[in-house]
């Protein structure tokens, strides 16, 4: 659909003020399973962060590590995978769900052969530990980790497909719900294998990479379970019949997913790159840096879920050829996103020492972590105003352009900063950090500026 078909004027774009607060508490109840299910999958990250942590300083640097050289490959599908909730909704909001039955079949396709890509990837990643400069000591830790949570990446997946099914059809409490549930799984079998409970042997940060794939499998069984037998999905059919890989359809798919996969590794990658070159400094600076990163993306699950909201209210409005209600549903998505990381951004400046002392005993990685989430403060502006810029052109399917924009802002502004200050200046990880804020805060304002001007073709 092309965006000039919409009738509106800019001078119609500004919403009354009842459309408006009915569509921010839409937007917002929408929303709240999702960011409480983005919570729960930042919660990963801090589980493993506390028990890595109270094993021992080596074993948080590893998983530091492990954890950034496996998110890293792994945004690629999850981004390309996010094509389905505006093409769900829109088919949704176009009165044609009787065709969102065979596109999700499609996905689950994609999704089986992206996760296969990435579990060979992974396998053979780790060969590249001793090249990339990453600490002897440090090594074998993160190569067990790999090892481990490889295992889950199809099942992870597959989770992602069925879970953007559900979300852009609006319904979004089993996200928050079997997010939740999997931290059920992974924290008992986590302290288990990391330690070495009931028999187990000690495996460390390798336990908690096989702790974490269990826990994906267990999902996406869950999820493919609830799929089947809802009945707020009977009419979709969802497995009802077999269908091969239509080349057309996956094309669509990747047309649309595979620049997004693209921009939202280039922002995640800034932060993992940024991890592996502190990697280089030794076991404090990676451990500290995991800490201030892990509490960071906890934050970041926030505007992350409004902006999938305002993904999906806008792919709806699309689909219905209603300009007026996508530019309310976008205004309701920035004014939320600004709320929201105004009290982020005051809780990682007053309580930044109470929040460390939950990850390590550590004096120096608990003094060196408090200062980094002073520099996330700075950043939790430009990070939700990027983030929701990106997903309100999602729900435009503008992902190519936003791309390049990203390239630019975390590759050609961010990392070169970061990479400056942090190692060639030795200001160490408050250089890398500052290249954070830099690179975040320059993609904010050329993605807003990009769906703005988006926007005035609307005619």
């Amino acid at each position: 659909m092309e965006l000039q078909s919409l009738p509106m004027s800019i001078e119609s774009t500004l919403p009354a003020t009842p459309r408006f607060a009915s569509e921010v508490r839409t937007t917002a109840v929408l929303a709240a399973p999702l960011v409480a299910g983005h919570v729960s999958t930042g919660m990963i990250g801090f589980v493993d962060s506390v028990i890595a942590g109270h094993h021992g300083t080596a074993t948080l640097a590893s998983v530091a590590v492990g954890t950034a050289l496996f998110w890293l490959p792994m945004m690629i599908p999850m981004g390309t995978l996010m094509s389905l909730p505006p093409a769900v909704s829109e088919l949704d909001g176009a009165g044609r769900r009787h065709e969102v039955g065979a596109l999700f079949r499609q996905g689950l396709w994609l999704a089986a052969l992206l996760g296969v890509l990435l579990f060979g990837f992974l396998s053979l990643l780790v060969l590249a530990l001793e090249p990339m400069g990453i600490a002897p000591e440090i090594r074998p830790g993160a190569e067990a980790f790999l090892h481990g949570i490889r295992w889950g990446v199809p099942g992870l997946t597959l989770y992602l497909t069925m879970r953007y099914l559900s979300d852009g059809l609006h319904w979004t409490l089993p996200t928050m719900l079997l997010g939740f549930g999997g931290l059920l799984v992974l924290v008992p079998l986590g302290y288990a294998f990391t330690y070495g409970v009931g028999g187990l042997p000690e495996m460390g940060a390798g336990g908690l990479g096989i702790a974490s794939a269990i826990m994906m499998w267990a999902q996406a069984l869950a999820f493919a379970f609830y799929l089947w037998r809802a009945k707020r999905f009977a009419d979709l059919e969802l497995f009802a019949h077999f269908d091969r890989p239509h080349g057309p359809t996956l094309r669509n798919l990747l047309r649309t997913g595979l620049p997004i996969g693209v921009t939202v590794t280039m922002e995640g990658g800034l932060f993992i790159a940024t991890a592996l070159l502190i990697g280089r400094l030794g076991e404090v600076p990676a451990a500290a840096h995991q800490i201030a990163i892990n509490v960071s993306a906890l934050c970041f699950m926030v505007p992350m879920g409004i902006a999938e909201a305002t993904t999906v209210r806008i792919g709806h409005a699309l689909g219905r050829n209603d300009g007026q209600a996508l530019r309310r549903a976008a205004f309701a998505g920035y004014t939320i996103v600004l709320a929201t990381q105004a009290l982020s951004a005051i809780v990682l400046l007053a309580g930044n020492e109470f929040v460390v002392g939950f990850y390590t005993g550590d004096a120096a990685v608990a003094s060196l972590a408090a200062s980094l989430l002073l520099y996330a403060a700075a950043f939790q502006f430009p990070d939700g105003v990027q983030v929701l810029s990106a997903g309100a052109l999602r729900g435009l399917r503008d992902t190519r352009v936003p791309m390049v924009l990203a390239a630019l802002a975390y590759w050609g502004i961010g990392m070169p900063v970061g990479a400056g200050l942090g190692l060639w200046l030795g200001w160490g990880p408050r250089g890398m950090w500052v290249g954070l804020i830099c690179g975040l805060s320059v993609a904010a304002l050329l993605l807003c500026t990009r769906f703005w001007r988006s926007s005035r073709k609307l005619s």
